[in-house]
């Protein structure tokens, strides 16, 4: 997908060092049964008193921050000092609308569970791997705009085995290799070789709704990583909003 090549990242002075394996992206996971899908790609849904107490939040600052940012009709990167206290307001609210606020295990499983409905921050990482269980569980880009994450794979310069790394990252980057990692038992993603969607079956492409690609990569953003004095203000902000 040119859309996650990154250049920009991977090639310095014409020499590609690292290559785009797998994204996907930081919005909204939620169980069907339980919400409107319709509401679920309105980011201003989940600061309404519709859902108050059914929502879990994603403990990472950076996205939840950069999704607070699309909310206020921002882009991530406009985030600066002059509008931190802006943001905490609206995080405040979602702390008040919020069930439980919890890392990777505890905020999927309180999806899964049910002590939640709603998980901002998810995505198909989240509840890909679960659909098998609960197909209830999907996940949706809202029409703000999601945060896109990705992963690179890369040599060491004094790999002792570098050949055989060489092998490993072009099996990893092959239309089978994208697929196996794509729909891995850890978590799901989307496949950063378009070709791998020649391997996935229907319901994996589902899963990851393929078909909604193109769009969701051209309106999401991504991370964006503050320089150290405004990264320290902005994790002071974070602190704030876990203890209110």
């Amino acid at each position: 997908f040119p859309a996650v090549q990154m250049r920009d990242v991977t090639i310095r002075d014409g020499k590609m060092y690292a290559i785009m394996e797998k994204f996907g992206y930081n919005v909204i996971s939620y169980n069907k049964a339980k919400v409107d899908p319709a509401d679920m790609r309105d980011l201003n849904t989940l600061w309404s008193d519709k859902y108050k107490g059914r929502i879990a939040v994603y403990d990472y600052y950076i996205p939840l921050m950069n999704l607070v940012a699309l909310k206020m009709g921002m882009k991530p990167s406009d985030i600066t000092a002059d509008t931190l206290p802006a943001m905490k307001a609206e995080l405040f609210k979602l702390k008040e609308n919020s069930a439980m606020v919890g890392e990777v295990v505890s905020s999927t499983t309180a999806l899964a569970t049910g002590e939640a409905d709603i998980l901002i921050g998810g995505g198909e990482w989240a509840v890909a791997v679960m659909q098998a269980e609960n197909p209830d569980l999907d996940w949706v880009l809202p029409d703000q705009g999601g945060i896109l994450w990705s992963q690179s794979l890369a040599v060491f310069k004094d790999s002792k085995k570098k050949d055989l790394a060489v092998e490993f990252v072009k099996y990893v980057m092959s239309p089978e290799g994208q697929a196996r990692l794509a729909t891995s038992s850890c978590f799901w993603g989307m496949p950063a070789n378009a070709k791998a969607g020649a391997v996935l079956t229907d319901a994996q492409k589902t899963a990851l709704r393929w078909d909604e690609q193109e769009k969701f990569q051209a309106n999401s953003h991504r991370y964006f990583i503050p320089g150290a004095e405004l990264d320290g203000q902005m994790l002071d902000v974070w602190t704030e909003f876990l203890q209110h």
